[in-house]
């Protein structure tokens, strides 16, 4: 942790990818989400590789009280000046903790959380079991885990919609692929993920879509952004759409 790799992507995610209409519908659909499986505030939530707390804002302000974890400095001043522009009473909700993922339990000090995120990281590691099993070391009795991870089913379809047939005809079998912002990123399946969380007595007990249409199409014009993020919710529900999506929403509950 002595260089920080994120530091030249901090400004390219929270002034670029998530101010973007994909950006803000993935926020969107994942709080809709959440919503239906939380408990209520103020229930404990740990986001692990938060980045800058924009899954983790909208539940402190719900009431939620909440701790972040990130690896990177750049992105925790990213969330610290985030912060900044909320009421007292929010920022007192929000705790922001330097660590890997990997480290969260030990840097948490041991404490378990009522629901435990983890969105759009495992895609950066080689294998997903070391976080996994953290994560999971993080979820009190009864509590949930949220995985956001890229669909390793759907791999092919940028590629082959951009007309690279080479490329689309072997991601049908990849794993890997490099993402948006020019960083290598690793697919995971909701069926491996799933056998995971069963090995950590924390079984799956549902998983939905996140970016279905918006992943595949050039959108820059956010006056229909409710619709957009109306139409995306609505599909990440149902199949065969979710199925389809470019990365899922898993969740599983402790025992």
């Amino acid at each position: 942790m002595s260089e920080d790799a994120w530091a030249p992507l901090a400004d390219a995610f929270v002034e670029g990818a998530y101010a973007t209409v994909k950006g803000r519908v993935r926020t969107y659909v994942l709080h809709r989400q959440l919503l239906r499986y939380l408990p209520e505030p103020p229930a404990t939530v740990l986001d692990v590789g938060g980045g800058a707390a924009h899954q983790s804002l909208p539940l402190a302000r719900l009431g939620y009280e909440v701790t972040l974890v990130d690896p990177s400095p750049a992105m925790l001043a990213k969330a610290e000046q985030r912060l900044g522009a909320e009421p007292e009473a929010v920022r007192r909700r929000v705790r922001l903790l330097r660590s890997d993922g990997e480290n969260a339990p030990e840097a948490v000090g041991g404490e378990v959380f009522d629901a435990v995120l983890c969105h759009g990281v495992l895609m950066y590691l080689p294998r997903p079991e070391p976080l996994v099993d953290a994560l999971c070391r993080c979820v009190a009795p009864g509590g949930l885990l949220s995985i956001m991870a890229l669909n390793a089913h759907t791999l092919a379809v940028r590629p082959a919609l951009e007309q690279r047939w080479g490329d689309a005809l072997a991601a049908f079998d990849a794993t890997t692929e490099t993402g948006v912002l020019g960083t290598p990123t690793r697919a995971d399946t909701v069926e491996n993920l799933s056998d995971l969380l069963r090995a950590n007595d924390l079984p799956p007990t549902t998983w939905h879509g996140v970016w279905l249409f918006t992943d595949w199409l050039d959108l820059d014009d956010t006056a229909e952004l409710d619709a957009i993020a109306a139409v995306e919710f609505e599909s990440s529900l149902r199949d065969p759409y979710r199925a389809m999506s470019r990365v899922f929403h898993l969740i599983g509950h402790r025992r």
